[in-house]
């Protein structure tokens, strides 16, 4: 009796082992490490099908742009970085971490962060670039406003899943792209992607931010003449 009774606690307790093994939650790989690559025309929302400067009192999904400003569909694909710009995936790293650094600074509460943040400065001999921008996680109604060189260019944008952006013509020095935190969404911090884009398709700039409302994000984009 006694060799029975032990052998039922034997396969009870493997039982009950196997079911607390078989409740844990799985865990996923990051991928924000990952080497940059080529990116793919299908990373773009394409949806916005535009061919002129829109009016300024014109609104294409929830954006209100001057007549100098126009939106198009982004059909390029776009390499990471041009070469003037270094090796791309020691510049991607190395931006990667400062991003990160800026996030664990005392400022970012789970708010988002309270202090204006600034990307950098980058140099190019485009004429024009593409600013684009979405949502970078679950979109929950995050607003932002963009100005260029403290002129309003977008008075009020609502972040989607998808890429969403306009063209803006360079003058020759520094061009200053500040996007401010109208709100925070209903899920926490006015989070946000955004990318510069040469006229050739080369991506000259991109980061992500996770502000509180009224802080802005900020980079600099300067205009060589050949």
């Amino acid at each position: 009796a006694n060799y029975y009774i032990t052998g039922l606690f034997l396969i009870t307790g493997i039982g009950a082992f196997g079911q607390i093994d078989n409740k844990q939650d799985k865990v996923f790989p990051l991928t924000l490490g990952d080497t940059p690559k080529k990116a793919d025309s299908a990373m773009f929302d394409t949806t916005l099908k535009l061919s002129k400067p829109i009016n300024a009192d014109t609104k294409v999904n929830g954006l209100t742009v001057p007549k100098s400003v126009a939106m198009k569909p982004l059909t390029n694909e776009f390499s990471m970085f041009g070469e003037s710009f270094g090796n791309p995936a020691e510049l991607y790293d190395k931006r990667l971490k400062q991003h990160q650094k800026s996030f664990e600074s005392p400022e970012r509460t789970q708010y988002g962060s309270t202090k204006d943040q600034f990307f950098g400065d980058f140099k190019t001999k485009s004429e024009y670039v593409q600013v684009i921008f979405r949502d970078h996680q679950v979109p929950d109604g995050d607003r932002v406003k963009i100005l260029v060189n403290d002129d309003i260019v977008v008075g009020d944008v609502t972040l989607t899943s998808g890429f969403n952006g306009f063209k803006l013509n360079l003058i020759e020095g520094f061009n200053k792209i500040d996007f401010v935190a109208l709100n925070q969404g209903t899920s926490g911090p006015n989070t946000a992607e955004f990318k510069v884009v040469d006229q050739d398709g080369n991506i000259i700039s991109g980061n992500q931010w996770n502000l509180a409302t009224g802080v802005k994000a900020s980079i600099i984009i300067v205009q060589e003449k050949e």
